[in-house]
Formats: C-alpha cells, sequence, structure tokens
C-alpha cells in the first residue's frame, strides 16, 4: 500500500466526516480528497513534477501542508519539509542537497525563500500558499495550482519500498542529512502504534507538533489519516490556547513534547478546562521530567504515555501502553512496538544483557532506507543491520526500555534537536572568536537552551550581545545560544576533542 491511499481509503469510509480542522474551517475526507487530486493535477500540469522529482515544503501547520505533501505522493515526487525558522543559508544547503525543483511556501518565510533561491540551481518554481496579488517575478499563489477539473491522477510508477519523504535531521557533522523514509516504513510505524494504542476512527488529534517534523507527520497528520480520524491543526504552540483547543473540540488524543507539557502547567488554575474527552497524551521527543509529568496527570487527570524514536525510524520505535493494556512505567520510554527490534549493543557491536548500558539500537520495517546521497553516513549508521541511534540507554526485567544519555551531544530545545557543531561553525566565522564550544543548559521551559563558550582572539574584547546578534543573523532562533560565556581555554583531551562533559561539570550545568 502506498501512503498517499490513505487518503482514498477514509474518503471511501467516511466522505462526510472532518479530516482536517483549521481554525473555524473543516475539511471533510471527501473534500481534502478533491483537494489532493486538483493540487497533483497542478503539480503534474504546469510545474511538470513527476515520480522521483523532490518539492520542498516551508509551510506551518495548514491544510496546504497536508494537500501537497499528499499530493506529491500521488505523483510519486518527494516533500522535503523544512522548518519555518530556518535562515536562507539553512534552508539552501537542505534544497541544494535534494535537488529541490520547486518549493511550496507562505508570506512570512517567502522573503527567506528568495534569498535561498540563487543557491538552488534545481529551483524552477515556487508558489505562495494564502497570497495572490503582489506577489514577486517568479512565484504563483499556491491556488492557482489547485486544478479542480480533469483526470484522477492514477498510481506513480513507484513502489510502497520508494522514499515518499526526506526529513533532513543533522547528525555529530553538523551537517543536516536526508532520512529517506518510504511508505512500507511509515504505514509500517503506523500500524504498530496501533497495535500497542488501539485508537478508533472517532479519535480527535490536537496537532500542534509541527508537521514539518518526523513525530508530527506520523503521528498527528498520517496517522489520523490512517484511521479515518479527525485531526485539528494549530499553527503555533500556546499554552492557553492549546487548553482552549482540548476543551472546544473535544480532542481524544494529543500528543506533544516535554516543553510544552511543562508549559501548559503554567497556565493559571484560574478556571477549570473539560478536558473529559481527553483518553490520553502522547509524550516524546525529549526526555520527559518526572515531576512534568506527574504534576500535569494530577492536574488534568490524564495519562501521559512517553515513547521514543529517532526520525531515521519513522519515528516511533517504543511506547508506553495505555492504562487498558499494561502497565505503564514512569521514567521508561515503554516497551518496543510490534515488529520492532530494540538491543543494547556495546562498542563492539555485541548485544549487553538486561540492565547494562550501552547504546541503543533498533531493526524493523520502520527503519528508513538511508540517507539521500550520502551512503558514507548510512553506512556508519546502519552497521551489522541495526539502526545505531546514537543514544545510551538500558532495558529493565520486563523489557522495558530506558533512556539513560545521549551519545551525541546533541541538544533538544524544546523538543527541536539543535546540534553544537553546526552552531560552533557559525560561531568560529566570528572575527573575534578563536575556539568554541556549544552545550545544552537545562532549562525549566524548554528542556534545554543551548549556550556557548568562547575564546577569544588574542586582543579582542568581544561583546557577548553582539555575538548573539551576529549568530541570530545566521541561524534559526532556537539554535542561538541564550548566553555566551568567554574563558581563556576550553577543557581538551589527548587528541584535542573538547571535554563536554567536564565542561558542562566546571560551569555548573549537570541537571
Amino acid at each position: 500500500m502506498f501512503l498517499y491511499q490513505i487518503i482514498a481509503r477514509s474518503a471511501e469510509n467516511y466522505p462526510t466526516k472532518p479530516a482536517v480542522v483549521f481554525r473555524e474551517h473543516e475539511l471533510s475526507y471527501s473534500q481534502l480528497y478533491g483537494a489532493i487530486q486538483a493540487c497533483a493535477r497542478g503539480l503534474r500540469d504546469e510545474w511538470g513534477i513527476q515520480a522521483g522529482d523532490r518539492v520542498g515544503l516551508m509551510l506551518p501547520n495548514l491544510p496546504q501542508f497536508v494537500i501537497a505533501y499528499h499530493a506529491l505522493g500521488h505523483l510519486g515526487a518527494i516533500p522535503v519539509p523544512v522548518n519555518p525558522l530556518l535562515k536562507a543559508p539553512e534552508i539552501a544547503y537542505i534544497w541544494r542537497d535534494a535537488g529541490a525543483k520547486g518549493v511550496i511556501t507562505f508570506p512570512m518565510t517567502l522573503e527567506t525563500v528568495l534569498q535561498a533561491r540563487p543557491e538552488i540551481p534545481t529551483l524552477k518554481q515556487i508558489a505562495v500558499v494564502g497570497a495572490s496579488e503582489n506577489l514577486p517575478e517568479g512565484t504563483q499563489p499556491f491556488d492557482s495550482l489547485l486544478k479542480m477539473t480533469g483526470d484522477l491522477v492514477g498510481e506513480p510508477p513507484t513502489t510502497p519500498q520508494d522514499p515518499v519523504v526526506f526529513i533532513y535531521t543533522s547528525g555529530t557533522t553538523g551537517f543536516p542529512k536526508g532520512v529517506m523514509l518510504s511508505s512500507e516504513n511509515i504505514l509500517f510505524d503506523i500500524e504498530a502504534c496501533q497495535a500497542m494504542l488501539e485508537l478508533l476512527p472517532d479519535e480527535r488529534f490536537l496537532t500542534v507538533l509541527p508537521l514539518f517534523h518526523s513525530f508530527g507527520q506520523t503521528v498527528c497528520m498520517n496517522f489520523a489519516l490512517w484511521l479515518g480520524a479527525t485531526t485539528v491543526l494549530m499553527e503555533r504552540f500556546m499554552p492557553q490556547s492549546t487548553l482552549e483547543a482540548l476543551e472546544k473540540h473535544k480532542i481524544t488524543l494529543f500528543p506533544g513534547v516535554p516543553a510544552m507539557y511543562a508549559a501548559i502547567l503554567m497556565v493559571p488554575p484560574d478556571r477549570q478546562y473539560d478536558l473529559s474527552a481527553l483518553k490520553y497524551c502522547i509524550s516524546g521527543g525529549a526526555p520527559m521530567p518526572e515531576p512534568v509529568q506527574r504534576a500535569f496527570e494530577e492536574r488534568f487527570q490524564c495519562a501521559i504515555l512517553e515513547g521514543d524514536g529517532p526520525t531515521e525510524c519513522a519515528p516511533v520505535t517504543s511506547v508506553n501502553p495505555p492504562p487498558h493494556k499494561g502497565v505503564r512505567k514512569i521514567g521508561s520510554v515503554g516497551l518496543p512496538l510490534p515488529g520492532v527490534e530494540i538491543k543494547i549493543f556495546d562498542d563492539e557491536d555485541c548485544e549487553l544483557p538486561t540492565g547494562e548500558i550501552g547504546e541503543i539500537v533498533v531493526r524493523g520495517k520502520n527503519v528508513m532506507l538511508g540517507y539521500y546521497n550520502n551512503p558514507e553516513a548510512t553506512a556508519e549508521a546502519m552497521r551489522n543491520g541495526w539502526y545505531h541511534t546514537g543514544d545510551m540507554g538500558k532495558f529493565d526485567e520486563d523489557g522495558y526500555l530506558y533512556i539513560v544519555d545521549r551519545k551525541k551531544d546533541m541538544i533538544i530545545v524544546g523538543g527541536i534537536n539543535v546540534y553544537p557543531s553546526e552552531v560552533e561553525q557559525v560561531l568560529m566565522t566570528h572575527p573575534a572568536v578563536q575556539d568554541c564550544a556549544v552545550i545544552g543548559k537545562p532549562d525549566p521551559q524548554r528542556g534545554e537552551i543551548p549556550i556557548a563558550v568562547v575564546v577569544p582572539k588574542p586582543d579582542a574584547q568581544p561583546d557577548e550581545r553582539e555575538i548573539i546578534r551576529y549568530l541570530r543573523e545566521r541561524l534559526a532562533d532556537f539554535k542561538v545560544p541564550r548566553e555566551v560565556i568567554l574563558r581563556e581555554e576550553l577543557p581538551r583531551s589527548n587528541t584535542g576533542k573538547v571535554l563536554k562533559r567536564l565542561l558542562k561539570k566546571e560551569l555548573e550545568l549537570e541537571s
């Protein structure tokens, strides 16, 4: 089965049921399927998009994201979503690497796309959602792509094992890599989640998680559409608005990241919200602090099921069972999904016994096809047939998985990955910086925030605020360090590697 076929199936089974709700507007499954067909015709006939072509998506959580994503799937083409907060050099790198032929964006990010355009030789077409007048030359309204009449777009000349989306994620090198996921990867992951959660077609999902991220794509968008459920889109997360949406739309399932749950707890308890329809919440993307989980569950009387998984695994690999299905262990990321194998390996790729800490490795049909145009990184990540997550963990005697530490230096800011080496590369271009290290600092709201430790060049007197301004012009805001600390030197190993754990200890940043 192809991923795009889930819409046609749900349109046949539930034609009048709301598929997507945005603000005060609803799209039924029949209307959604019609819009996807119209978009696929326009992309094919006007842009010449065909199987294997890549098209960038730079959109917030809008119905047009869902429409464009699945229209491309109908053609066998590949969406390449990016975070709308990225700056021009960042998106230029991603879409140049992917060979994006077109881009679909919206007015707030159009200028960024236009700045990046000269650096993307393959980019020929740009469509803008929600704008029809005063558009720059070489762009067009998204609605002009919707050809409402014409033939039904049939099955593409691809297989369910071919790539259906590229999701770019960085590694320890700091350069983003295109994770290639197929229909088979994503549908297997959805079916494995369903085997654990046993959801119903009458569920109502709240989609605050960004759709450019694999968590939002699989769990909030594609899982809901596969079920024939309703997904309520929110453009951005605001704690009180989220509570109001949970109540207004009688949401039954709320996937979020720990920083969201912590922020919701900060909403003053000056009125009660009726969340009686909420069956349970899902948490992933970062470790869930136990005090936050217990406080949220006590206040709102709803269980949080913590899970885990990287983008490379489509992305869910484990989750705690819902209360009616088994034991939920707070502090654990749960049990492996049915059909997903998880083991703990040592540095020699030998399996470790229960209770011992090692690297978490995964095998299953949800594991990516590989990194686009990067066979070396693919081979390194997929050693001996197992995807090596870079996370350190252990199993308990009941088979529950615990994340102990991250092997990589990644910082997770509100559920979004920040890779220190990427920030460090930009920092090193500052004329006053001789050496630097970026590390994570615990933060009660975001989980972590990046901070920069800088060794100035001789006779230089850098201003911390000026360095932050310099970075803010070149990096997405969530990647920019909140603090700059000046030091005479950084602790290094005999081989010259910065000892970040020692640096954190010296700065008393260990959580």
